[in-house]
């Protein structure tokens, strides 16, 4: 008989409380798929009494994730504690060194410390999965390393946060501000412990450094990652934006260029008729442009109970039938260390300035643009408020750093108030 693939399970929250439901009423199937039993020795939690929606009481207890990623009875140790470091680090790092696999969820452990646990992994002969890192239920992980092996990728993108999509989208459809869309996410329980995670762009940032290693054989470099998050558009910008025949959203970007990589995680101008366009609520959406496939959009629940513990169990059963895939889909030591890159495809913008009600004001804004070699496509001024205006502003194609200077430049006319809004409008 098969020897079956044994799990040990640290953090019972809501994916690894799913991951026991799916486990134990899919036994059957799990089995007849991975061609081996799928059971589970032992778990690890805060709370032994705590009350997770499906029975705990047929497998052993840990109260250390370390002890538990090296019991004997343990071939796979899966890590949904969460943490950059800590526990989570720590109980990982024991798994390998003991030569276990290890299937995780941690998008943060992976982006700060990718590069190590990797090679930690090569050194005794252990896998390291993390489909359910990035992107909940959608297989983008196994469609880089596995189905798209055979392209060259020139460019991944996606909306890589379910939370800032739906805050966006509640913007549009209920015509709220930021603040009241935040609230009401906040209420459905839609934000992490740190809403900066979410809002920041950090969360889907970790997602998207994981996804550009893979893409383009590079070490995991989060640091090099732009970081800008949503809290400075307004209802106007999305209204705006719509007039335009655009939606706005939190859009990663990963790029080689011959200045090096690019990486980028911030608010952005979509055509709105465009798939990215039409994705509304918590959705996810991860787009890859290969060389000899052309575009490929994969679209789906980017968190949740369900969609994160099928991720996980679909890494376990490539481990139940032998599937030994590098970490980031080739050898540790073959990824380069990339040069970061400022954004520097050009590339229209879309701006917001609060002009002062002066004479010439507009004029100088315009001059500022012009010096800094940033053409204008469009201007509009919008009614008065008191001794300020909102002028909007759409550029030709310009570089980041060309409009970055010209931004820089109108703090010094004295005709601006405030830091102006600039959201570059991606062709998608």
């Amino acid at each position: 008989m098969t020897e079956p693939l044994r799990l040990g399970i640290a953090g019972l929250g809501t994916v690894g409380a799913g991951v026991v439901k799916i486990i134990r009423q899919k036994a059957a199937l799990l089995e007849a798929r991975g061609g081996r039993p799928i059971t589970i020795s032992a778990v690890c939690a805060r709370n032994r009494v705590k009350d997770r929606g499906v029975p705990l009481d047929s497998y052993d207890w840990e109260d250390d994730p370390v002890t538990l990623a090296q019991r004997e009875d343990v071939d796979v140790f899966v890590e949904l504690v969460g943490g950059s470091d800590g526990p989570a680090k720590a109980a990982t790092e024991a798994a390998l060194r003991a030569g276990k696999d290890v299937v995780t969820a941690n998008k943060a452990l992976l982006a700060h410390h990718g590069q190590d646990l990797a090679e930690a992994a090569e050194k005794t002969g252990a896998v390291l999965r993390f489909e359910a890192a990035v992107a909940g239920g959608i297989p983008v992980v196994k469609t880089l390393t596995e189905g798209l092996a055979g392209n060259d990728i020139t460019r991944v993108m996606g909306v890589m946060n379910g939370t800032c999509n739906y805050i966006l989208t509640r913007m549009e459809s209920g015509g709220l501000t930021y603040d009241a869309a935040f609230a009401e996410a906040d209420a459905l329980g839609y934000l992490e412990a740190d809403p900066e995670l979410d809002v920041g762009g950090i969360d889907a940032g970790h997602k998207l450094s994981l996804l550009a290693s893979i893409a383009f054989g590079t070490q995991v470099d989060f640091d090099a990652v732009e970081l800008e998050g949503i809290g400075r558009v307004s209802i106007e910008d999305i209204r705006q934006a719509a007039d335009m025949g655009y939606k706005v959203k939190l859009l990663g970007v990963c790029q080689m260029t011959g200045r090096g990589l690019e990486q980028r995680m911030s608010p952005c101008l979509v055509p709105a008729t465009s798939p990215l366009g039409q994705l509304d609520g918590g959705t996810n959406m991860v787009v890859i442009e290969g060389d000899q496939v052309g575009q490929i959009v994969m679209r789906g629940a980017g968190a949740g109970e369900g969609p994160t513990a099928s991720a996980v169990l679909g890494d376990v059963l490539d481990i139940a039938r032998g599937t030994r895939i590098s970490t980031f889909g080739r050898p540790s030591g073959t990824l380069t260390r990339s040069k970061a890159a400022k954004t520097a495809t050009p590339a229209p913008y879309y701006l917001r300035l609060m002009l002062l009600d002066k004479p010439g004001a507009l004029a100088k804004v315009a001059a500022v643009l012009g010096e800094a070699g940033v053409s204008i496509n469009r201007m509009r001024q919008r009614s008065h408020d008191q001794n300020t205006a909102p002028v909007l502003i759409v550029t030709h194609k310009t570089t980041r750093a060309a409009l970055d200077n010209a931004l820089a430049a109108m703090v010094g006319t004295g005709v601006v108030e405030g830091e102006p809004v600039a959201l570059r409008i991606e062709h998608v």
